[in-house]
């Protein structure tokens, strides 16, 4: 029976397959496969005729190729460069998925997975396969990736009866002299790479359906687990623990201000203390060295002056991309890839017709082709000059686990350059294009060079040091200037100052002031999606196909939720995390995960067999999952919380459960006694709720739980199924009758607006407080986190800032 396609309103009915739900275009894996297809007899040419305009698409295949893609994007580009001895169709994703409603791995038989065709597919095989029995050839041109591999595997066993030559092409870009090289190369599926994608499916299959179940049996149904999302899910949680249980310890700094031979005054800080670095505690030992040092006569000991050199960074792979995009864009990993995906695919350029602006955007190698090297420094010549075109092209050095199957991603022609296409793209897509091209351009670029001065200025024993730095040559960041994010700034808030030029050793120093300054250390900084995907890359969990799903789905399943562009654990991730941590430790966990990614790899490589690989994975996880399901009950005990509250009911003592709408509180004596009552803070919302009416009914609104947290339903349910969000507590201070509520944008970013909408268009991204703003009176202030201060409160009107628990004076009627 075919499976189905699963809906949003079906979506929680089965546990998911950990991190291998599919991005837009759903695919399934494929099983270990037969035979090949035939690859071309020697000397046999298959490359089309360049054409520049773009060619009609026939739907008559007889007497000419077809060429199979996955995308009707992708087909509608690739037309535009074949000429009419080729056919194109699109087999829009996966045709095959395992099914939905069991395992679909055959353990007993050598891991076998049992495909079905998915809904709404069969007109497309069999679209297909009539193309398929009238064409001369078949080339199949999936994605050039482990998953486009399983594509084409399943699409050739299906043509394989009605077509005499099956070809695989892979097309690294989708311009002319791309897919006239791919077709110059035709070459056969790699069952290798098939095999590596089939296991991957495998063992996230596996651990959903075993392991879902059991998290279902200890904290509520419905939720799931999965092989690599939970240990990135865990990373996060630990990262929590570091954060909230760190304890900060004080130091302070000494800062000096000087002049030397009538300069300008400039600053420098203690370095040295009889030649050894100063340790200053607290106020009182910097108060000792403070006095000590406006004793001390001054001079310029040491003035050291030297280059600088800086190169550029490598061109982007998936993960670098991700990164930028998230810190210069503030993209989410999930839109980068999907804007990617679209210029991968082609673009409308007007008259020339679609074009693919970028090459294939998952890969993990930095290598470049020689023909777009020597393009780009073509373009740095005769835009920036020969000063900026080094002597010699950059190659960057390999990572560790790159496969290296493809280029990195970069622009397909530097006639497309930004300027050029812009009104061709929309803003957000452009904007990702032009980081690409500016990264690419850059790191064909010579070096950015800089003058450093080091001055140390000694007196008795105390040594000041002052640093500056001074561009003399801006090389790549003539292109691609640096970018300081404030979510991730760290370190040294110490004041600093230009140096003075033509300071000389020897010369006196005059102390003018001194300026002792307290600091505490800092707690590691919590992760951002740009600095998840760098972990786990570092780690090795993952691939440049699942860094965006990994990112998207543990906030999706809301084990994780985003604040202020930083990733918390949710209580149900932390609880999820701590069941599967304690009860399968040698599962999750980046060990055991980094080293089933490079046993995947191994597959890939055609180093070990699928059922090796398999074997491996699966005789450890039965070992953990027989454990748990003996002692599943007293497993679910132990997620349970004392209280100190009693049951109003029978007096047994009250705890602390897990239900589908979160956590609550229930009597010890169940089932005997039933009585349940929410927690003390959701208890505390409720008050929020007295007086508020119904407005499509008018009966009494109150506080109810769901999957996504605590909101306001009608108490005539079910007659009247009218809900509301449940206010922050301010009132909108805008309309002055509205309520601030929690809203989220359509691609689900958390923003601030008033519960009165389309009434009142209040919005804020901030999240609105009601403390006045004391410098100008403004009536409430906006909550920001940075990492350097931590959380504190800003006016939206004027810009002041205060710390977060400071004092808030009352909020006034004007």
């Amino acid at each position: 029976m075919p499976a189905k396609k699963k809906t949003a309103a079906t979506a929680e009915a089965l546990p998911a397959e950990g991190n291998a739900t599919p991005r837009k275009r759903k695919r399934a894996a494929a099983a270990e496969p037969e035979a090949g297809p035939v690859a071309p007899a020697a000397g046999e040419t298959v490359a089309p005729k360049r054409r520049k305009r773009a060619v009609a698409a026939d739907t008559d295949t007889s007497g000419k190729a077809l060429i199979i893609v996955e995308s009707p994007a992708k087909a509608k580009t690739i037309n535009k460069y074949l000429g009419k001895n080729f056919h194109v169709e699109a087999s829009v994703g996966h045709i095959k998925n395992l099914p939905k409603s069991k395992i679909g791995i055959d353990v007993a038989n050598g891991f076998t997975p049992e495909y079905e065709t998915i809904t709404g597919k069969d007109d497309v095989i069999n679209r297909l396969k009539s193309h398929a029995a009238k064409a001369t050839s078949v080339y199949i041109a999936t994605d050039p990736d482990r998953e486009g591999e399983a594509i084409a595997w399943h699409i050739a066993r299906e043509v394989e009866g009605s077509a005499k030559n099956i070809y695989r092409v892979l097309f690294h870009e989708i311009t002319e002299r791309g897919i006239a090289e791919a077709m110059e190369k035709p070459s056969r599926i790699d069952e290798h790479l098939v095999n590596s994608q089939q296991a991957r499916r495998a063992m996230d299959r596996l651990v959903g359906y075993k392991v879902s179940p059991f998290v279902w049996k200890t904290v509520y149904y419905g939720l799931s687990a999965g092989r690599v999302q939970s240990v990135a899910v865990r990373l996060i949680c630990e990262r929590e623990v570091e954060v909230t249980s760190f304890i900060p310890q004080e130091y302070w700094s000494i800062i000096g201000e000087f002049t030397a031979a009538g300069s300008e005054p400039f600053l420098a800080k203690l370095f040295k203390v009889e030649g050894e670095d100063p340790t200053i505690g607290d106020r009182t030992t910097a108060e000792g060295y403070v006095n000590a040092i406006r004793a001390q006569q001054f001079a310029i000991a040491d003035v050291q002056r030297k280059p600088v050199r800086r190169n550029p960074p490598p061109p982007f792979i998936t993960s670098t991309l991700q990164q930028e995009a998230a810190r210069r864009l503030r993209y989410p990993a999930k839109r980068t890839m999907m804007f990617a995906q679209k210029l991968y695919e082609g673009i409308e350029l007007g008259e020339e017709g679609r074009v693919g602006l970028i090459t294939y955007m998952r890969t993990d190698s930095t290598r470049l082709s020689d023909d777009a090297v020597k393009e780009v420094r073509e373009y740095i010549y005769q835009n920036y000059g020969k000063e900026y075109v080094p002597p010699e092209a950059r190659q960057f050095k390999k990572g560790k686990s790159s496969q290296d199957a493809h280029e990195a991603i970069r622009p397909t022609a530097m006639k497309y350059s930004p300027k050029e296409v812009k009104k061709f793209l929309e803003p957000e897509m452009f904007a990702l294009y032009e980081l690409i091209w500016n990264r690419f351009v850059a790191c064909q670029m010579s070096q950015a060079i800089a003058e450093q001065t080091t001055v140390d200025i000694k007196g008795g024993e105390y040594t000041f040091r002052a640093t500056d730095s001074i561009p003399t040559f801006r090389g790549f960041l003539q292109v691609y200037d640096d970018l300081v994010d404030e979510t991730e700034k760290q370190g040294d808030e110490d004041p600093s100052s230009k140096l003075p030029a033509h300071l000389r050793a020897g010369d006196q120093a005059a102390l003018t002031n001194l300026i002792p300054n307290q600091h505490f250390t800092k707690p590691p900084g919590r992760f951002t999606e740009s600095s998840l995907v760098r972990e786990l890359e570092a780690l090795g969990i993952g691939r440049p196909s699942t860094y965006a799903l990994i990112v998207d789905t543990i906030q999706a399943r809301k084990y994780v939720e985003q604040r202020e562009r930083r990733l918390y654990p949710t209580e149900l991730g932390k609880a999820v995390n701590r069941l599967l941590v304690q009860n399968f430790p040698h599962i999750f966990t980046v060990g055991f995960t980094a080293r089933m990614e490079e046993e995947l790899d191994t597959i890939a490589s055609g180093k070990q067999t699928y059922a090796q690989v398999m074997e491996d994975f699966y005789h450890p996880f039965v070992r953990d999952l027989e454990g748990v399901d003996k002692n599943s009950a007293a497993i679910k005990k132990s997620m349970q919380e004392a209280t100190d509250e009693v049951c109003e009911t029978c007096g047994k003592p009250m705890i602390i459960k897990w239900g589908r709408n979160g956590r609550f509180m229930a009597c010890s004596g169940y089932p005997t006694c039933k009585t349940t009552k929410p927690l003390p803070e959701e208890a505390e919302l409720t008050k929020h709720a007295v007086g508020i009416k119904c407005d499509q009914c008018g009966g009494d609104m109150v506080v109810k739980g769901g999957r996504f947290g605590a909101f306001l339903g009608c108490s005539n349910y079910p007659t009247c199924k009218n809900t509301r969000p449940l206010s922050i507590g301010v009132k909108c201070p805008k309309c002055k009758d509205g309520d601030i509520i929690e809203r989220k944008t359509k691609r689900k970013r958390v923003f601030y607006g008033c519960s009165r909408y389309p009434d009142c268009d209040f919005a804020s991204w901030e999240k609105p407080v009601a403390r006045a703003c004391d410098t100008c009176g403004n009536e409430y202030m906006v909550q920001k986190y940075t990492q350097t201060r931590g959380e504190f409160l800003a006016c939206p009107s004027c810009k002041a800032e205060v710390a977060r628990d400071e004092a808030a004076p009352a909020v006034t009627e004007r």
